[in-house]
Protein backbone atom coordinates (compact mmCIF):
# COMPACT_ATOMS: atom_id res chain seq x y z
CA UNK A 1 0.00 0.00 0.00
CA UNK A 2 2.86 2.19 0.87
CA UNK A 3 4.67 2.40 -2.63
CA UNK A 4 1.10 3.00 -4.23
CA UNK A 5 0.17 5.93 -2.02
CA UNK A 6 3.99 6.96 -3.14
CA UNK A 7 3.63 6.80 -6.80
CA UNK A 8 0.27 8.05 -6.76
CA UNK A 9 1.49 11.21 -5.05
CA UNK A 10 4.28 11.35 -7.18
CA UNK A 11 1.81 11.43 -10.21
CA UNK A 12 -0.34 14.55 -8.81
CA UNK A 13 2.61 16.33 -7.68
CA UNK A 14 2.40 16.27 -4.52
CA UNK A 15 4.63 15.96 -1.75
CA UNK A 16 5.73 12.68 -0.25
CA UNK A 17 6.73 13.22 3.20
CA UNK A 18 7.33 9.23 4.56
CA UNK A 19 9.96 7.20 5.78
CA UNK A 20 12.10 5.18 3.34
CA UNK A 21 10.38 2.37 1.25
CA UNK A 22 10.32 -1.03 1.87
CA UNK A 23 10.07 -2.54 -1.23
CA UNK A 24 12.27 -1.15 -4.30
CA UNK A 25 11.80 1.45 -6.78
CA UNK A 26 12.83 1.80 -10.25
CA UNK A 27 13.57 4.58 -12.34
CA UNK A 28 13.54 3.28 -15.50
CA UNK A 29 14.63 5.17 -19.36
CA UNK A 30 16.75 7.72 -17.58
CA UNK A 31 19.82 9.57 -18.52
CA UNK A 32 22.08 9.38 -15.58
CA UNK A 33 24.09 12.44 -14.91
CA UNK A 34 26.31 10.57 -12.66
CA UNK A 35 28.10 13.53 -10.56
CA UNK A 36 31.18 12.63 -11.44
CA UNK A 37 31.67 14.32 -14.70
CA UNK A 38 31.70 11.87 -16.86
CA UNK A 39 29.46 11.72 -20.20
CA UNK A 40 25.57 10.96 -19.11
CA UNK A 41 24.21 7.28 -19.23
CA UNK A 42 21.22 6.95 -21.81
CA UNK A 43 18.38 4.88 -21.19
CA UNK A 44 19.21 3.83 -17.97
CA UNK A 45 17.74 2.50 -14.72
CA UNK A 46 18.15 3.44 -11.33
CA UNK A 47 16.97 0.87 -8.56
CA UNK A 48 16.59 1.88 -4.79
CA UNK A 49 15.79 1.14 -1.53
CA UNK A 50 15.36 2.20 2.06
CA UNK A 51 16.94 5.61 0.41
CA UNK A 52 20.06 4.13 -0.93
CA UNK A 53 21.04 3.14 -4.51
CA UNK A 54 21.36 -0.56 -5.10
CA UNK A 55 21.81 -0.08 -8.66
CA UNK A 56 22.29 2.31 -11.34
CA UNK A 57 23.28 2.00 -15.24
CA UNK A 58 21.90 0.10 -18.46
CA UNK A 59 20.67 -3.09 -18.51
CA UNK A 60 20.10 -3.20 -14.82
CA UNK A 61 17.82 -6.27 -13.40
CA UNK A 62 14.43 -5.04 -11.53
CA UNK A 63 13.11 -7.08 -9.00
CA UNK A 64 9.17 -8.19 -9.68
CA UNK A 65 8.53 -6.83 -6.88
CA UNK A 66 9.89 -3.42 -7.66
CA UNK A 67 7.86 -0.43 -7.65
CA UNK A 68 8.48 0.79 -11.29
CA UNK A 69 8.34 4.45 -12.62
CA UNK A 70 9.19 5.22 -16.42
CA UNK A 71 11.04 8.18 -16.50
CA UNK A 72 10.88 8.31 -20.38
CA UNK A 73 13.20 11.48 -21.31
CA UNK A 74 13.98 12.33 -18.15
CA UNK A 75 17.68 13.38 -16.76
CA UNK A 76 18.38 12.37 -13.38
CA UNK A 77 21.44 13.45 -11.26
CA UNK A 78 22.57 13.97 -7.93
CA UNK A 79 20.66 15.90 -5.37
CA UNK A 80 22.57 19.92 -5.04
CA UNK A 81 24.88 20.27 -2.32
CA UNK A 82 25.15 23.90 -0.86
CA UNK A 83 28.20 24.21 0.50
CA UNK A 84 27.32 27.87 1.72
CA UNK A 85 23.85 28.88 2.96
CA UNK A 86 22.00 29.88 5.63
CA UNK A 87 18.57 29.51 7.67
CA UNK A 88 16.70 31.27 10.10
CA UNK A 89 17.50 34.58 8.96
CA UNK A 90 14.51 36.29 7.57
CA UNK A 91 10.98 36.33 6.97
CA UNK A 92 9.17 37.72 4.35
CA UNK A 93 11.05 40.47 3.47
CA UNK A 94 12.58 41.45 7.24
CA UNK A 95 15.67 39.80 8.84
CA UNK A 96 16.17 39.27 12.26
CA UNK A 97 16.60 36.62 15.33
CA UNK A 98 13.06 35.94 15.73
CA UNK A 99 13.39 34.68 12.93
CA UNK A 100 15.44 31.96 13.78
CA UNK A 101 12.84 29.28 14.81
CA UNK A 102 12.73 25.43 14.00
CA UNK A 103 9.06 25.94 11.87
CA UNK A 104 10.90 28.86 9.57
CA UNK A 105 13.42 26.42 9.44
CA UNK A 106 12.15 23.64 8.42
CA UNK A 107 9.97 25.64 5.88
CA UNK A 108 13.26 26.86 4.03
CA UNK A 109 14.72 23.06 4.17
CA UNK A 110 11.75 22.04 2.37
CA UNK A 111 12.03 24.94 -0.65
CA UNK A 112 15.38 23.91 -0.62
CA UNK A 113 14.29 20.00 -1.29
CA UNK A 114 11.68 21.12 -4.01
CA UNK A 115 14.31 22.74 -5.76
CA UNK A 116 16.71 19.63 -5.82
CA UNK A 117 18.91 20.93 -3.26
CA UNK A 118 19.03 17.60 -0.43
CA UNK A 119 21.99 18.92 1.46
CA UNK A 120 21.57 22.49 3.17
CA UNK A 121 25.06 23.80 4.81
CA UNK A 122 23.81 26.70 7.41
CA UNK A 123 27.31 28.36 7.05
CA UNK A 124 26.94 30.52 10.37
CA UNK A 125 24.52 32.42 12.57
CA UNK A 126 23.09 29.31 14.31
CA UNK A 127 21.44 28.97 17.73
CA UNK A 128 23.00 26.17 19.05
CA UNK A 129 19.78 25.51 21.03
CA UNK A 130 17.17 25.20 18.06
CA UNK A 131 20.24 23.91 15.00
CA UNK A 132 21.85 21.06 16.74
CA UNK A 133 19.07 19.26 17.54
CA UNK A 134 17.56 19.63 13.98
CA UNK A 135 20.93 18.89 12.75
CA UNK A 136 20.61 15.37 14.13
CA UNK A 137 16.93 14.82 12.86
CA UNK A 138 18.36 15.99 9.59
CA UNK A 139 20.76 13.33 9.60
CA UNK A 140 18.44 10.75 10.59
CA UNK A 141 16.17 11.57 7.28
CA UNK A 142 13.49 13.44 9.70
CA UNK A 143 13.94 16.52 7.96
CA UNK A 144 13.10 17.69 4.07
CA UNK A 145 17.11 17.67 3.66
CA UNK A 146 20.10 17.00 5.30
CA UNK A 147 21.83 20.07 7.24
CA UNK A 148 25.46 20.90 7.87
CA UNK A 149 26.45 24.10 9.19
CA UNK A 150 28.53 26.12 11.92
CA UNK A 151 27.34 26.67 15.33
CA UNK A 152 27.81 30.68 15.63
CA UNK A 153 30.21 31.42 13.95
CA UNK A 154 33.51 34.50 15.22
CA UNK A 155 32.67 37.80 13.99
CA UNK A 156 34.35 41.67 14.68
CA UNK A 157 33.08 43.84 17.65
CA UNK A 158 31.41 46.78 15.63
CA UNK A 159 32.34 44.89 12.20
CA UNK A 160 31.44 42.13 10.07
CA UNK A 161 28.79 40.60 9.83
CA UNK A 162 26.66 43.76 9.81
CA UNK A 163 23.89 41.62 10.80
CA UNK A 164 21.09 41.91 13.30
CA UNK A 165 21.36 38.57 15.52
CA UNK A 166 21.28 37.95 18.86
CA UNK A 167 24.52 36.87 21.23
CA UNK A 168 24.09 33.24 21.13
CA UNK A 169 24.15 33.53 16.94
CA UNK A 170 27.44 35.31 16.89
CA UNK A 171 30.70 35.35 19.06
CA UNK A 172 32.43 38.83 18.70
CA UNK A 173 36.07 38.52 20.40
CA UNK A 174 38.31 40.84 22.00
CA UNK A 175 41.12 39.23 22.27
CA UNK A 176 43.05 36.22 20.62
CA UNK A 177 42.33 34.19 23.71
CA UNK A 178 38.51 34.66 23.84
CA UNK A 179 38.69 33.99 19.99
CA UNK A 180 40.23 30.33 21.19
CA UNK A 181 37.69 29.74 23.55
CA UNK A 182 35.03 30.65 21.50
CA UNK A 183 36.33 28.04 19.10
CA UNK A 184 36.56 25.72 21.66
CA UNK A 185 32.92 26.48 22.84
CA UNK A 186 32.28 25.38 19.06
CA UNK A 187 33.87 22.54 18.87
CA UNK A 188 31.93 21.29 22.20
CA UNK A 189 28.54 22.10 20.35
CA UNK A 190 29.40 19.79 17.50
CA UNK A 191 30.00 22.34 14.84
CA UNK A 192 30.97 20.90 11.31
CA UNK A 193 32.95 23.88 10.44
CA UNK A 194 34.33 27.32 11.96
CA UNK A 195 33.45 31.12 9.89
CA UNK A 196 35.68 34.44 10.56
CA UNK A 197 34.12 36.99 8.93
CA UNK A 198 37.34 39.12 7.43
CA UNK A 199 36.20 41.94 5.40
CA UNK A 200 34.95 45.15 6.36
CA UNK A 201 31.70 45.47 3.42
CA UNK A 202 33.54 47.75 1.02
CA UNK A 203 34.26 50.00 3.71
CA UNK A 204 30.80 50.48 5.14
CA UNK A 205 32.24 48.69 8.59
CA UNK A 206 34.49 50.53 11.28
CA UNK A 207 36.72 47.44 11.46
CA UNK A 208 38.31 44.25 10.06
CA UNK A 209 38.87 41.54 11.73
CA UNK A 210 42.65 41.68 13.83
CA UNK A 211 45.28 39.76 12.34
CA UNK A 212 46.12 38.11 15.76
CA UNK A 213 42.15 36.33 15.97
CA UNK A 214 42.67 34.89 12.64
CA UNK A 215 45.48 33.31 13.71
CA UNK A 216 44.24 32.86 17.11
CA UNK A 217 40.75 30.97 15.12
CA UNK A 218 43.13 29.07 12.75
CA UNK A 219 45.34 27.73 15.74
CA UNK A 220 43.04 26.54 17.76
CA UNK A 221 40.71 25.02 14.86
CA UNK A 222 43.44 23.09 13.71
CA UNK A 223 44.09 21.54 17.05
CA UNK A 224 40.24 20.63 17.06
CA UNK A 225 40.31 18.79 14.31
CA UNK A 226 38.40 21.59 12.44
CA UNK A 227 38.32 23.49 9.21
CA UNK A 228 37.93 27.19 9.14
CA UNK A 229 36.21 28.93 6.21
CA UNK A 230 36.83 32.58 5.78
CA UNK A 231 34.33 35.08 4.82
CA UNK A 232 36.50 37.50 2.36
CA UNK A 233 35.47 40.12 -0.68
CA UNK A 234 38.98 41.79 -1.37
CA UNK A 235 42.30 39.91 -3.23
CA UNK A 236 44.19 41.25 0.02
CA UNK A 237 42.15 39.56 2.85
CA UNK A 238 42.25 36.24 0.94
CA UNK A 239 46.03 36.50 0.49
CA UNK A 240 46.32 37.04 3.96
CA UNK A 241 44.13 34.30 5.35
CA UNK A 242 45.35 31.68 2.97
CA UNK A 243 48.81 32.73 4.84
CA UNK A 244 47.21 32.01 7.91
CA UNK A 245 46.09 28.66 6.94
CA UNK A 246 42.10 29.29 6.46
CA UNK A 247 41.23 25.44 4.49
CA UNK A 248 37.80 27.30 2.76
CA UNK A 249 37.20 30.71 1.19
CA UNK A 250 33.89 31.12 1.42
CA UNK A 251 33.37 33.76 -1.07
CA UNK A 252 35.22 34.82 -4.22
CA UNK A 253 37.47 37.36 -4.82
CA UNK A 254 35.73 40.26 -6.44
CA UNK A 255 38.17 43.23 -6.10
CA UNK A 256 41.14 42.56 -8.34
CA UNK A 257 42.32 39.36 -10.18
CA UNK A 258 43.60 36.58 -8.38
CA UNK A 259 47.33 36.24 -8.70
CA UNK A 260 49.33 33.18 -10.15
CA UNK A 261 51.13 32.73 -6.54
CA UNK A 262 47.44 32.66 -4.89
CA UNK A 263 46.00 30.34 -7.70
CA UNK A 264 48.99 28.06 -7.14
CA UNK A 265 48.73 28.29 -3.52
CA UNK A 266 45.05 27.30 -3.23
CA UNK A 267 45.74 24.72 -5.48
CA UNK A 268 48.43 23.26 -3.68
CA UNK A 269 47.54 22.91 -0.40
CA UNK A 270 43.48 21.95 -1.85
CA UNK A 271 42.07 25.09 -0.37
CA UNK A 272 38.34 25.51 -1.30
CA UNK A 273 36.86 28.10 -3.31
CA UNK A 274 33.29 28.83 -2.89
CA UNK A 275 32.91 31.70 -5.56
CA UNK A 276 29.20 32.58 -4.42
CA UNK A 277 27.96 34.68 -7.78
CA UNK A 278 24.55 34.47 -7.03
CA UNK A 279 25.17 36.66 -3.89
CA UNK A 280 26.29 39.63 -5.99
CA UNK A 281 23.67 38.69 -9.04
CA UNK A 282 20.86 38.94 -6.24
CA UNK A 283 21.40 42.23 -5.12
CA UNK A 284 20.34 43.29 -8.45
CA UNK A 285 19.04 40.91 -10.12
CA UNK A 286 15.17 41.05 -8.89
CA UNK A 287 15.16 44.80 -9.59
CA UNK A 288 16.53 44.61 -12.96
CA UNK A 289 13.76 41.88 -13.68
CA UNK A 290 15.34 39.72 -16.67
CA UNK A 291 14.17 37.12 -18.26
CA UNK A 292 14.60 34.47 -15.71
CA UNK A 293 13.21 36.12 -12.37
CA UNK A 294 9.38 36.13 -14.66
CA UNK A 295 9.59 32.56 -15.19
CA UNK A 296 7.29 30.60 -12.87
CA UNK A 297 10.32 28.26 -11.68
CA UNK A 298 11.45 31.64 -9.75
CA UNK A 299 8.50 33.30 -9.08
CA UNK A 300 7.24 29.92 -7.10
CA UNK A 301 10.04 30.44 -4.75
CA UNK A 302 9.47 34.04 -3.65
CA UNK A 303 7.59 34.82 -0.45
CA UNK A 304 4.14 36.68 -1.21
CA UNK A 305 5.57 40.45 0.91
CA UNK A 306 8.56 39.64 -1.32
CA UNK A 307 6.91 39.32 -4.28
CA UNK A 308 5.03 42.48 -3.76
CA UNK A 309 7.71 44.39 -2.81
CA UNK A 310 10.55 43.78 -6.20
CA UNK A 311 7.37 44.69 -8.31
CA UNK A 312 7.30 47.88 -6.47
CA UNK A 313 8.34 50.48 -9.00
CA UNK A 314 10.02 52.88 -6.78
CA UNK A 315 12.16 49.37 -4.75
CA UNK A 316 12.92 48.33 -8.04
CA UNK A 317 14.31 51.90 -9.19
CA UNK A 318 16.48 52.21 -5.51
CA UNK A 319 17.77 49.02 -6.47
CA UNK A 320 18.98 48.76 -9.57
CA UNK A 321 21.02 52.26 -9.74
CA UNK A 322 23.14 53.62 -6.78
CA UNK A 323 26.49 53.04 -5.50
CA UNK A 324 25.32 49.66 -4.26
CA UNK A 325 24.08 48.52 -7.39
CA UNK A 326 27.31 49.12 -8.77
CA UNK A 327 29.44 47.48 -6.47
CA UNK A 328 27.23 44.40 -7.23
CA UNK A 329 27.40 44.57 -10.26
CA UNK A 330 31.24 44.84 -10.46
CA UNK A 331 31.88 42.30 -7.81
CA UNK A 332 30.23 39.89 -10.06
CA UNK A 333 32.31 40.50 -13.06
CA UNK A 334 35.07 40.13 -11.18
CA UNK A 335 34.31 37.46 -9.80
CA UNK A 336 32.97 35.36 -12.36
CA UNK A 337 36.34 36.17 -13.99
CA UNK A 338 38.46 34.38 -11.22
CA UNK A 339 36.25 31.52 -10.86
CA UNK A 340 37.41 30.47 -14.21
CA UNK A 341 41.08 31.14 -13.95
CA UNK A 342 40.74 28.83 -10.49
CA UNK A 343 39.01 26.39 -12.57
CA UNK A 344 41.22 26.60 -15.06
CA UNK A 345 44.56 25.84 -13.04
CA UNK A 346 42.69 22.67 -10.89
CA UNK A 347 42.03 24.53 -7.61
CA UNK A 348 38.57 23.00 -6.04
CA UNK A 349 35.73 24.65 -6.42
CA UNK A 350 32.76 24.26 -4.10
CA UNK A 351 29.31 25.09 -4.71
CA UNK A 352 27.24 28.25 -2.27
CA UNK A 353 25.18 30.94 -2.91
CA UNK A 354 24.91 32.36 0.99
CA UNK A 355 21.15 32.18 0.29
CA UNK A 356 18.69 32.99 3.23
CA UNK A 357 20.96 35.46 4.31
CA UNK A 358 18.84 37.98 2.86
CA UNK A 359 15.48 38.17 1.25
CA UNK A 360 17.08 39.01 -2.51
CA UNK A 361 19.24 35.58 -2.15
CA UNK A 362 16.53 32.73 -2.20
CA UNK A 363 16.73 28.97 -1.12
CA UNK A 364 16.63 27.06 -4.48
CA UNK A 365 16.32 29.72 -7.08
CA UNK A 366 19.84 30.55 -6.31
CA UNK A 367 21.33 27.59 -6.15
CA UNK A 368 19.80 26.85 -10.01
CA UNK A 369 21.48 30.53 -10.93
CA UNK A 370 24.56 29.67 -9.37
CA UNK A 371 24.70 26.69 -11.83
CA UNK A 372 23.85 29.10 -14.24
CA UNK A 373 26.60 31.76 -13.69
CA UNK A 374 29.26 29.03 -13.17
CA UNK A 375 28.38 27.94 -17.47
CA UNK A 376 27.88 31.83 -18.49
CA UNK A 377 32.08 31.71 -16.52
CA UNK A 378 32.86 29.33 -19.18
CA UNK A 379 32.44 26.02 -17.24
CA UNK A 380 30.78 23.74 -18.78
CA UNK A 381 27.35 22.37 -17.99
CA UNK A 382 28.59 18.71 -16.86
CA UNK A 383 31.30 20.05 -15.15
CA UNK A 384 29.12 22.27 -12.98
CA UNK A 385 26.76 19.50 -12.42
CA UNK A 386 29.72 18.12 -11.11
CA UNK A 387 31.23 20.65 -8.68
CA UNK A 388 27.32 21.40 -7.61
CA UNK A 389 27.03 17.67 -6.85
CA UNK A 390 30.44 15.27 -6.15
CA UNK A 391 32.51 18.15 -5.56
CA UNK A 392 30.43 20.09 -2.61
CA UNK A 393 29.70 16.93 -0.99
CA UNK A 394 33.37 15.93 -1.18
CA UNK A 395 33.94 19.75 0.61
CA UNK A 396 32.07 18.47 3.41
CA UNK A 397 34.37 15.33 3.71
CA UNK A 398 31.07 13.26 2.79
CA UNK A 399 31.83 10.31 0.20
CA UNK A 400 27.92 9.04 0.41
CA UNK A 401 26.22 11.39 -1.59
CA UNK A 402 27.01 13.49 -4.57
CA UNK A 403 26.78 10.78 -7.01
CA UNK A 404 24.75 8.23 -8.24
CA UNK A 405 26.43 4.51 -7.50
CA UNK A 406 25.74 1.74 -5.75
CA UNK A 407 25.74 1.94 -1.93
CA UNK A 408 25.29 6.05 -2.19
CA UNK A 409 22.45 7.97 -0.73
CA UNK A 410 19.32 7.90 -2.86
CA UNK A 411 19.52 12.18 -3.04
CA UNK A 412 18.17 12.34 -6.64
CA UNK A 413 17.29 15.16 -8.81
CA UNK A 414 14.89 14.12 -11.75
CA UNK A 415 14.32 17.31 -14.31
CA UNK A 416 12.86 17.07 -17.89
CA UNK A 417 15.56 17.76 -20.57
CA UNK A 418 19.87 17.44 -20.93
CA UNK A 419 21.38 20.07 -18.29
CA UNK A 420 24.91 17.92 -19.29
CA UNK A 421 24.67 20.29 -22.53
CA UNK A 422 21.70 22.72 -21.08
CA UNK A 423 22.14 23.78 -18.04
CA UNK A 424 18.93 25.78 -17.89
CA UNK A 425 17.45 22.04 -18.20
CA UNK A 426 18.18 21.75 -14.42
CA UNK A 427 15.44 24.07 -13.61
CA UNK A 428 12.48 21.66 -15.57
CA UNK A 429 12.55 19.78 -12.23
CA UNK A 430 9.99 16.94 -11.49
CA UNK A 431 11.26 15.62 -8.54
CA UNK A 432 13.51 15.30 -5.99
CA UNK A 433 14.28 11.72 -3.98
CA UNK A 434 16.05 11.66 -0.28
CA UNK A 435 15.44 8.63 1.90
CA UNK A 436 13.42 7.28 -0.14
CA UNK A 437 10.66 9.43 -0.69
CA UNK A 438 10.15 11.79 -3.35
CA UNK A 439 8.54 15.45 -3.76
CA UNK A 440 7.39 17.44 -7.05
CA UNK A 441 9.62 20.64 -8.24
CA UNK A 442 8.17 24.21 -7.51
CA UNK A 443 6.06 24.29 -10.57
CA UNK A 444 4.58 21.56 -13.07
CA UNK A 445 6.89 20.44 -15.87
CA UNK A 446 5.33 20.49 -19.70
CA UNK A 447 5.86 18.40 -22.20
CA UNK A 448 7.34 20.85 -24.09
CA UNK A 449 10.53 20.77 -21.43
CA UNK A 450 10.64 17.18 -22.06
CA UNK A 451 13.66 15.68 -23.65
CA UNK A 452 13.32 14.45 -26.88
Amino acid sequence: MKTVVLAASILLGLPVLAHAQTLPIALTHVRIIDGTGAPPIENATILMQDGVIVAAGQNIPVPAHAQVLDRSGKSVLPGLVSDHSHVGQLEGVHTGPQFYTADIITSELAQYRRYGVTTVTALGNNVPGVFDPMRKDAHMGLLPTDLFGVDQGIGVPRGAPPVNVAPDQLFRPHTADEARQNVDTMAAEGTDLIKIWVDDFDHSLPVKMDPAIITAVVDEAHKKHLRVAAHIHDLDDAEHVVATGVDILAHGVRDKPVTPSLAQTLKDRGIWYIATLELDEATTAWADQPAWTQTPFAVSGLSAPLRQQINTPAWRQNNRTGAKADFARTSLSMNLQNLKTLWNVGVKIGFGTDSGATPLRVPGVAEHRELALMVQAGIPPLQALHIATQEAALLLNLDDRGVIAAGKRADLLVVAGDPANTIADTDHVVETWENGTAVAGPVPVTPDHAAP
